[in-house]
Parts: structure tokens; C-alpha cells; sequence
């Protein structure tokens, strides 16, 4: 028998055997991914209808909140993440995309993202200072805090400024609750701030 026929078994139980280890590793967890609920949104009657063109830029965010991660912070000043859970996109993303999904459901605005070049008159600059679940007294709440500045977007003149701090209790601390408490948290947050631009375009001069 030559050299090489002795080498070519050996050289195969090495392989299987390699194989068969690799099935004894532990398997990795499997991620839930989110969407960031939504409930339909009511018709504002409390201001006419945004008559000019309006560009929603993605809010400027911290390095933990840029992410798809869902943010908790457990106690004190300590922020971490729910393990094995993460949002479908990037959080300031989802939160520009429900901005602007709250526009086009309540009204004919003419409303577009950064990601275009569509023209617009006015242009949503923002900064997500807090998206994450934080608990009080035992109990999880969310809480959503955004820096908006309205600028026109002709000359980037600032129009308007405001911070809008939305909180909103969980039912209890399962994962799928303190989800829905951060669509209701964004809900409110969009409302707030379509009610606050449409005001804030009609007390301008028109051009």
C-alpha cells in the first residue's frame, strides 16, 4: 500500500472530526426584530393644513441611540439594551419615518425625508436626546425627548426651536409591552409636533 492511500483515510477521520465538534458549540440566540408600532393617525383640526413643502431630516442621535438596539436604561445613569432585541432600522430613522407618516395620514402636506432631493420650503432638524425605556419606581416608562428646530430652507433661517419630552408607562416589563409603549410614546411625539409646525408656518409673513 503506498504512502499517499495510508495518508488519505487518516486526513479524512481528521475531517469528520473537526465536523462533529462543531456541532457541540452552543448556538447563537436568536434576534427579535421590531417594527415601531403605529396607530392610525386622528385628523388635526386644531390648525390648517401645512401648505408649504416640508423636509423631515433623520434626528441626530448618540452612538447607543443611532443604532437599531432598544435602549433601556435599568437604573441610575446606567444605559444598556434589551438582549436578543433590536429594532428593524436604526431608531432615528423609524422615528423620521412615523414623522413623516404622520403628515401624509392626516393630510395632503407635501412632506419627503433627507434621502430625497425633492424641493421643500421648510426643513425639520432635530436631535433624539432620549429614546429608551427607564424604570420608576420598579416600573418601566418611556421616555422620548427630541430638540426640533424649523428652518426655512431658503436662507436656513432657524424659524422656530422646541423641545418636545414625551413619557409613556408600560404595562408591565415583558419586551412586546414596553414596545408598544414606545409606539404610543411616538404617536403622541408626532402629533405634538405636526400641531406645533403647522402653527408655527402660519404665523409666518408670506413670501
Amino acid at each position: 500500500m503506498s504512502r499517499l492511500a495510508l495518508i488519505r483515510p487518516f486526513a479524512l477521520a481528521t475531517l469528520l472530526g473537526a465536523l462533529s465538534a462543531c456541532t457541540l458549540l452552543p448556538e447563537a440566540e436568536p434576534i427579535r426584530v421590531y417594527l415601531l408600532p403605529t396607530a392610525d393617525a386622528p385628523a388635526n383640526q386644531a390648525a390648517a393644513p401645512l401648505q408649504q413643502a416640508l423636509r423631515i431630516h433623520t434626528p441626530h442621535a448618540s452612538r447607543i441611540l443611532a443604532g437599531p438596539r432598544i435602549a433601556v436604561v435599568p437604573e441610575g445613569n446606567q444605559i444598556s439594551s434589551y438582549q436578543g432585541a433590536r429594532w428593524g432600522d436604526a431608531a432615528p430613522t423609524l422615528l423620521r419615518d412615523r414623522l413623516i407618516e404622520q403628515f401624509r395620514q392626516s393630510g395632503p402636506t407635501p412632506v419627503s425625508s433627507d434621502d430625497s432631493n425633492l424641493p421643500a420650503d421648510l426643513e425639520l432638524f432635530s436631535e433624539l436626546r432620549a429614546f429608551q425605556s427607564q424604570y420608576v419606581d420598579g416600573r418601566p416608562q418611556v421616555l422620548v425627548r427630541l430638540d426640533a428646530q424649523l428652518v426655512s430652507a431658503v436662507d436656513q433661517r432657524i424659524i422656530a426651536s422646541r423641545r418636545f419630552d414625551i413619557r409613556q408607562a408600560s404595562e408591565d416589563p415583558q419586551l412586546n409591552n414596553v414596545v408598544e409603549a414606545f409606539g404610543r410614546a411616538s404617536d403622541e411625539l408626532s402629533q405634538q409636533l405636526q400641531r406645533w409646525i403647522e402653527q408655527v408656518a402660519k404665523s409666518q409673513p408670506e413670501q
